[in-house]
């Protein structure tokens, strides 16, 4: 601690987040943890769901010490050189002295602070259970409504949950007991849904051939935005080590309606 302003230190941060949300577990697409280093302690943090250069001129102007995000700036298959828009994200975190945290899988899949517990839970699941693997290990959760639900309800939860309308592709039954949820881009993990019987499935993002699929295995399907079914880890995140650790803490939303 520094003065009156309560601080961590960034390496004791990322040896607990990296406990925490487990994130040498699985395979990713990206590197999670520390991915540009910045000044060593942190008392101002500003979480993010999307790495991008807008997010990081406001925590810049926010005299932020860290930015941690879900989707961070290093992907498999991009380009190493850094140059263009790269260099210019990066160049917003260097003259800040900014670290950049980001936990991509590991905050879909955590149990309480993961995009698709919350979820789960704003829904009202019971008997909530790990689901969809990914790589052999499990990103989402299903569970059931302890009274079944209508198609309407379904989708209005959904807008009340997410903060946007989804698309729904209302094939299922009527009443609706079961559903499996798994954010962001996750169009493949639907077949599992349908493996395991669910009456319906909520992921962010749709490809053409899911429509056919919904309407000849009869299940709903609701495509609620890749951006808005990963806010809410992000979040809860950052709430998290506020409390933890006594920092400030503001989650800047840069929406996307994709």
């Amino acid at each position: 601690m520094t003065g009156d302003r309560p601080s961590v230190a960034r390496e004791a941060l990322v040896d607990y987040l990296r406990e925490l949300l487990d994130s040498d577990e699985g395979k990713d697409y990206c590197p999670n943890g520390l991915q540009v280093e910045g000044g060593t302690e942190i008392r101002r943090l500003v979480t993010g769901v999307s790495a991008c250069q807008e997010l990081f001129e406001q925590a810049r102007c926010r005299n932020a010490d860290a930015v941690l995000v879900h989707h961070g700036i290093f992907w498999d298959g991009t380009s190493p050189v850094v140059t263009g828009m790269q260099y210019r994200r990066i160049r917003e975190l260097i003259l800040g002295e900014i670290n950049l945290l980001a936990y991509h899988l590991p905050l879909d899949r955590h149990p309480e602070l993961g995009n698709n517990a919350l979820a789960a839970e704003a829904f009202g699941l019971v008997d909530r259970l790990p689901f969809a693997l990914h790589k052999g290990v499990a990103i989402g959760f299903k569970g059931r409504f302890e009274t079944p639900i209508s198609t309407d309800d379904l989708v209005r939860r959904c807008a009340e949950v997410y903060g946007q309308e989804p698309l729904a592709f209302r094939s299922g039954p009527e009443r609706i007991e079961s559903l499996g949820i798994v954010s962001g881009g996750a169009q493949r993990e639907f077949h599992q849904a349908v493996a395991e019987g669910l009456d319906a499935y909520i992921t962010g993002e749709v490809s053409e051939w899911v429509m056919n699929v919904a309407r000849e295995e009869g299940v709903h399907y609701l495509a609620a935005g890749h951006y808005a079914t990963e806010r809410l880890g992000v979040r809860a995140l950052g709430e998290h080590l506020a409390q933890r650790y006594g920092i400030e803490v503001e989650f800047i939303d840069v929406p996307n309606p994709v």
